[in-house]
């Protein structure tokens, strides 16, 4: 009886294998699938509409504000996240804030995005619907016809508020019904579980609304659970404790249910202590849909792209790799078929190039 062929040891990353990942990621088309538009807010645009609406910021300056950013979980980084939505009132100031995103999407090669907003953050304070949803989605037709970047509205609901008001706030926004495309589920996790909502996504299903929800970042794996099974997603955003539950794991791969995992902004909520420790690989390995995304880049130090490559280094993730998340971007999009395959296509054709 001879003995099995024992199977090839890994080739370990060279730093030139790892650079070549880095570029490719770089260069190559991709979507953006987790990204909330208003933590895209950049402290100096914060401090220009500040000025600009008469509002009074408790941040001296511009570098006063970044040195607030050394959050040690996710309320301490909602706390100023609030603060920064504050200088937010009229249609212009949405636009402005999604167009200085939408040309660093450009920088980074995003062709698709689809960007979270919070309405209730902005309710609260007096500022219409329409402001908000008008506001955004002239930043995104602009960034079509400009840019050449298409994208979606999904309408986040925050889960620190009641059931109650999120029903509210769905009502308020079915007159701009055709400006987005789905319901998601976001802000504090703990405490406050998937079932929560149960009514309100039932209510958004019904209306044909795509639907996502933040699940399993803070939240234990039983929330993705809910996710999956009360409130019916098509999308987990975060994502990243699944690990710890093989069945999950097993069905998430099995259905091919799709993560958008944010690196950095894991890194800077404590979520992992050091890159090099985020399951990003494992996840793909796993065979799971797992896509790049950068959460709230002005507040987590990176866009996309450096999402990428800080990811692709601290993992020594490989060019394989590297394709299948932009791949998985553009699967796991919202996109209907006949635009998702020509992204596709564009994609294989610019990978072809190297």
């Amino acid at each position: 009886m001879t003995s099995p062929t024992p199977l090839p040891t890994p080739v370990a990353a060279t730093p030139a294998d790892t650079a070549a990942a880095v570029a490719l990621a770089r260069r190559i088309p991709k979507a953006e699938l987790h990204i909330h538009i208003e933590g895209s807010l950049e402290p100096e645009l914060i401090f220009a509409l500040a000025q600009r609406n008469g509002v009074a910021l408790p941040y001296a300056s511009v570098a006063a504000l970044r040195a607030a950013y050394a959050f040690t979980d996710l309320q301490s980084f909602l706390d100023i996240y609030y603060a920064g939505a504050s200088v937010l009132l009229h249609e212009a100031d949405f636009a402005d804030m999604a167009w200085a995103y939408f040309l660093r999407a450009k920088a980074d090669n995003v062709v698709h995005a689809e960007l979270f907003f919070d309405p209730q953050t902005h309710t609260a304070r007096g500022v219409p619907m329409a402001t908000v949803i008008r506001g955004l989605t002239t930043a995104c037709a602009r960034a079509r016809a400009e840019l050449g970047i298409s994208s979606h509205l999904i309408l986040c609901f925050l889960r620190h508020l009641s059931e109650e008001d999120a029903i509210a706030t769905l009502e308020a926004a079915l007159p701009f019904r055709e400006h987005f495309i789905g319901v998601g589920l976001d802000s504090s996790e703990r405490g406050h579980p998937p079932t929560k909502f149960e009514r309100v996504f039932a209510r958004c299903r019904e209306l044909g609304l795509r639907l996502v929800a933040h699940a399993g970042e803070e939240g234990p794996p039983d929330y993705i659970w809910q996710a999956l099974d009360v409130l019916r997603v098509e999308r987990i955003d975060h994502g990243v404790r699944c690990l710890e539950d093989a069945a999950l794991v097993a069905r998430l791969a099995a259905e091919q249910v799709p993560l958008t995992v944010c690196p950095l902004s894991n890194l800077k909520l404590c979520v992992v202590s050091d890159l090099a420790d985020h399951p990003m690989k494992r996840l793909l390995d796993a065979g799971l849909c797992a896509t790049v995304n950068s959460d709230d880049p002005a507040y987590f130090g990176g866009y996309l792209n450096e999402n990428f490559a800080q990811t692709v280094q601290a993992l020594h993730l490989t060019r394989a790799d590297v394709v299948q998340l932009a791949r998985n971007s553009f699967t796991a999009s919202f996109l209907c078929d006949e635009h998702r395959q020509a992204l596709l296509k564009n994609l294989e054709q610019s990978i072809e190039k190297e």
